[in-house]
């Protein structure tokens, strides 16, 4: 949110400083502000628990760390063709991975900065340097809030992280059907910008989900499926982006507009299914119980017999 406002600072103050123009002092200035973080990372960054030589850690908050971790057996960290059976043989990884592959690009108004293109190549109004910055800040902005927002709520609300599947979905189509039909108005495509920033949200939320649902599962699947969403995710974009929102299609990205469309009507499908799923293998996990078969716990999610 704070690079558009520190980009307009620099631009207007430093622009032709010592013969350079603002875009490389811009390169200059943020290259010396990730030296301060290294610094920090490397000194203060706590390390694991068994090897931690941070100063500002207790012996019994290091002794007490190691005691919460898990110990690592040989027997079960082996990465197989059997364990490899049991990725895909499971609806998990396919339910999970498809699921943020789908919300990934939810996100595709906001991590393609689709309004400063909009701003640039806008049929009548001329945008400053620094309104073409200050302007789309606006769009992380409302994520910050929404984050924070579906994060709390659905803690409160006993992890229920799907509703937020169905917020982005509905936000999605929403704010789509917008900038088609409502194109000529500057303040309506430009609201619908900032509240498309919300779809954010899914980003905390969904892994959290991922974690929920997983939670009495190896941890071995665990991480390869959190792995895998991220990959999924990314292996799509890098096609996705150029394919529906080419900068060539601006002002009005009508073919991308069509895309969120789907897609947000994709995802409200999936999170269904996904509930459904994660749903399925609790109501067979405690009929389980009822028959003498399994302990399952409550809250749990029932691991089907080898």
């Amino acid at each position: 949110m704070f690079g558009g406002f520190i980009q307009s600072g620099i631009h207007s103050s430093l622009d032709g400083a010592r013969g350079l123009s603002g875009w490389r002092w811009l390169f200059i200035i943020d290259g010396l502000i990730t030296l301060p973080i290294a610094l920090y990372g490397l000194f203060l960054f706590p390390d694991t628990p068994a090897t931690t030589r941070a100063p500002y850690l207790s012996a019994s908050e290091r002794a007490l760390a190691i005691s919460r971790m898990p110990e690592a057996s040989p027997a079960t960290s082996r990465l197989d063709l059997t364990f490899a059976k049991k990725i895909f043989g499971t609806w998990y990884w396919y339910g999970f991975v498809m699921l943020w592959i789908i919300a990934g690009e939810t996100e595709s108004f906001s991590t393609n900065t689709l309004l400063a293109l909009y701003m640039k190549s806008h049929p009548t109004n001329k945008y400053t340097v620094s309104q073409l910055n200050n302007y789309p800040s606006g769009v992380p902005a409302v994520g910050i809030v929404s984050t924070l927002f579906w994060a709390t709520l659905t803690d409160f609300m006993g992890g229920k992280r799907y509703l937020v599947g169905f917020f982005i979905g509905i936000t999605g189509i929403i704010t789509s059907a917008l900038i088609l039909t409502q194109f000529s108005s500057t303040a309506t495509v430009f609201g619908a910008y900032y509240w498309a920033g919300a779809v954010y949200a899914c980003q905390a939320t969904f892994f959290a989900w991922c974690n929920d649902v997983m939670r009495y599962q190896d941890g071995r699947l665990r991480s390869v499926v959190i792995a895998s969403m991220n990959l999924g995710s990314n292996a799509v974009n890098a096609w996705w982006s150029i394919l529906f929102y080419s900068a060539t299609f601006a002002p009005r990205f009508t073919r991308g507009m069509w895309a969120m469309i789907g897609c947000s009507i994709a995802l409200i499908l999936w999170t269904g299914g996904v509930i459904y799923m994660s749903m399925r293998e609790t109501r067979e996990g405690l009929d389980g119980v009822g028959h003498g078969e399994e302990e399952v716990t409550e809250g749990s999610i029932y691991k089907p017999k080898d």
